[in-house]
């Protein structure tokens, strides 16, 4: 053992130069054992491995441990916290690997100063792949402790145990020393000669039970504290010329009026126009003096026209699953289905706006956001400024909201442009309107299937083609022999494809999409079959995983086999993501006269490995489960060319709590299994569950999303 002032126990080299330098981190984090990691090679080989369609992912995906002087312990993570519950979850990993009370942990997140690198919260990556290298390094920090111990007692490491932040001798159990008295203070190096392995399913004592969040309090009091909620003494507010539709060109901009105004600020800086001032309603007043001048390009395109122009202008295919031959599938059919489905664009609506507060203080400058990546927003900001990034923090306090909405940062980039321009600590929040307007959307989307089926039942062909939703989910799962899926285009931007306006993920990517295309045609053939829907999908499933939630489901549902439609109003839809399979069943009643849908009872049985907190996880399937009731009951964006005519939430119906049917979770737990994704899987399938519930009721089959009593009406005639 050896004292050093730099650094603290560093076990692997920080291969980022992204890190901070060892004394800043030791003057940040107090005294204390500190524990330095990065991932390792399996970890770096699944970043690897989300590089398709050119988006490089670097692997270095890392974090910091410190036990303090004072025996709490301190993770700093570059994930953030925007309502996943990762806050307790991650907490709860830490604390079982690193033997401490769960209730002396601390959660530092998304402070780009404080905490190393990450490529962002999004994808249900957190607990899959940040998990094992944090479990990883609470257990060599617990092995570190336990030499420490050692020295202590003089004794051999291994008749030493640790247990709730103390370390004890098995033979002499009253010869007990606390974390933080070895700590003391100090700062101590050490390595480990043989990492130990981390814990047992069998000797979890935190991973595995129900924990209520740490910020439901913060949360439900209104104590908790988001971007648009900071305050800063001379802080400006900022309202900015914003043109009425994409692609639209300033013409001309007369700001005189604005600038008579008492305590108003007129700032110019290239294509950004914002006027400031010491309150909100003054800045909001400023703006509506200013005579902007607009040329808006003329487009045929809007929702009804977007289908045929996204199949026209598709960028070429490129095959993403297949087995066997579709002519040898094509010959072996006795029934063949050809079918199109469609989606429309959707936004994001989070109940928090984007919103950002800059400050500069020398050539350093602090941008509090409300982002899903805090360092893909500090470089955004570094860019745009042309500064080094290491002048620039970016802190995320709470995220109110993101669904993958909140990884584009132009709200930073302008507060930060305004704050050095003016001198001042400047906020930029989003109204409703500007959320609605620069939201990326779930993208417009067209699938086409073509499938055979022999007459026992059996599915023998399936060829699959989906446009510029992207693939997630795309690839079926059923038991097909003869199979190609193919994929047109992403839909998440970055390159070029024909969406008149900014598209990107939105939650569980692709999959909403290709879930309701896959389902609903697997419907349509067991109504062709005569066979009850379940079971149809059983006779065509091998897969293990899948027939287990599926059987899990239809018993807590209660579902009694019968060919739809049967009047009933039942529906079930297959899908998985982010490593978790699932299964939905509903039920629905619909008004023959209106349309209109009601969801009466959703079951979900989710399959997702290790549960980490079975409170968490549920919560995040009945969050899944009501978002799902907007996407496939109501929302779409209305919009002309590069107009966008929904901007509110009177004419973008999202769902309301009247609408909450009965929900019922099903968690399928493999305890020694790895933990997979749990923030979307249980969303994917909810508009291929409905629409199938729709035509069991009805018999009106529905091919495109959102389900509106029109579209029903419209169906039901035919």
């Amino acid at each position: 053992m050896r004292s050093d002032e730099d650094l603290a126990l560093d076990f692997t080299d920080i291969a980022s130069p992204l890190a901070l330098n060892r004394r800043e981190f030791l003057k940040i984090s107090g005294g204390g054992i500190a524990i330095i990691f990065t991932a390792g090679e399996s970890l770096a080989a699944a970043a690897e491995g989300r590089r398709g369609g050119g988006r490089g992912y670097p692997s270095d995906f890392n974090a910091y441990l410190v036990v303090g002087a004072d025996g709490r312990v301190t993770c700093f993570t570059g994930k953030i916290e925007m309502g996943q519950g990762i806050i307790t979850s991650l907490a709860q990993m830490l604390a079982d690997e690193l033997d401490v009370p769960l209730d002396t942990v601390d959660m530092v997140m998304g402070d780009t100063d404080l905490c190393p690198w990450d490529m962002g919260t999004f994808g249900s990556m957190t607990t899959r792949f940040f998990g094992p290298p944090l479990r990883a390094a609470a257990a060599e920090a617990r092995g570190v402790l336990l030499e420490l111990a050692a020295d202590h007692f003089k004794v051999p490491k291994d008749r030493l145990a640790a247990k709730g932040g103390v370390v004890f001798d098995k033979a002499k159990p009253d010869d007990r020393v606390t974390y933080a008295q070895l700590t003391k203070g100090k700062k101590i190096e050490r390595r480990l000669k043989d990492r130990p392995a981390v814990k047992d399913e069998s000797e979890f004592t935190i991973i595995g039970k129900p924990v209520t969040r740490r910020d439901a309090v913060e949360k439900v009091t209104g104590r908790a504290k988001f971007a648009a909620d900071i305050r800063l003494p001379g802080m400006l507010y900022a309202r900015i010329v914003r043109p009425p539709a994409h692609d639209a060109k300033l013409t001309g901009v007369d700001t005189t009026e604005a600038e008579k105004m008492q305590g108003v600020r007129v700032i110019r800086d290239g294509g950004l126009i914002a006027v400031l001032h010491e309150t909100p309603d003054g800045a909001d007043e400023a703006l509506s003096r200013v005579k902007a001048g607009h040329d808006a390009p003329a487009s045929p395109l809007d929702e009804k026209t977007i289908f045929e122009h996204l199949l026209k202008n598709a960028p070429p295919g490129r095959t993403v699953a297949q087995g066997g031959s579709i002519e040898k599938g094509e010959s072996l059919s006795s029934a063949v289905f050809d079918e199109t489905y469609l989606n429309g664009y959707v936004a994001h609506a989070p109940m928090e706006p984007h919103a950002a507060l800059a400050e500069f203080k020398g050539d350093r400058v602090t941008v509090w956001a409300s982002t899903q990546g805090p360092f893909r927003a500090r470089d955004e900001v570094a860019s745009a400024l042309d500064i080094p990034a290491e002048n620039v923090r970016v802190i995320t306090p709470f995220v109110g909201g993101g669904f993958g909405g909140k990884t584009r940062n132009q709200q930073a980039v302008e507060a930060a442009r305004l704050a050095k321009l003016a001198g001042r600590p400047v906020q930029v929040a989003w109204t409703r309107e500007e959320e609605f307007f620069y939201d990326t959307f779930r993208p417009a989307a067209v699938v086409k299937i073509r499938s055979g089926m022999a007459g026992t039942g059996k599915i023998v062909l399936w060829d699959y083609h989906v446009y510029l939703a992207g693939e997630r989910g795309a690839p079926q799962f059923y038991d097909v022999e003869h199979h190609r899926t193919t994929a047109y285009g992403s839909g998440m931007g970055g390159g070029p494809d024909p969406h008149p306006f900014g598209t990107g993920a939105w939650r569980a990517p692709a999959n909403n999409t290709n879930s309701f295309a896959r389902e609903s045609h697997i419907d349509i053939m067991a109504a062709k079959a005569g066979m009850d829907p379940v079971e149809f999908r059983r006779k065509n499933l091998t897969d293990a995983r899948m027939r287990r939630v599926l059987d899990a489901a239809a018993e807590k549902f209660g579902w009694a086999p019968a060919k739809a439609p049967s009047g009933r109003g039942y529906g079930v839809a297959c899908g998985t993501d982010s490593g978790t399979v699932q299964t939905t069943m509903v039920e629905v009643e619909v008004d023959a006269t209106t349309g209109a849908v009601r969801v009466k009872r959703v079951v979900c049985a989710q399959e997702m490995g290790l549960i980490i907190n079975p409170e968490g996880a549920r919560i995040q399937m009945e969050g899944c489960i009501t978002m799902g009731l907007g996407y496939a009951l109501t929302e779409e964006i209305h919009f002309k060319g590069g107009r966008i005519l929904d901007l509110n939430f009177g004419s973008y119906q999202i769902p309301r709590f009247s609408w909450l049917p009965k929900i019922e979770t099903v968690l399928v737990e493999d305890r020694r299994a790895p933990a997979q994704g749990g923030g979307e899987p249980a969303i994917i399938c909810m508009g291929g569950a409905i629409a199938n519930a729709v035509f069991d009721a009805t018999g009106a089959r529905l091919r495109q999303l959102p389900l509106t009593p029109d579209r029903i009406k419209e169906a039901m005639a035919k």
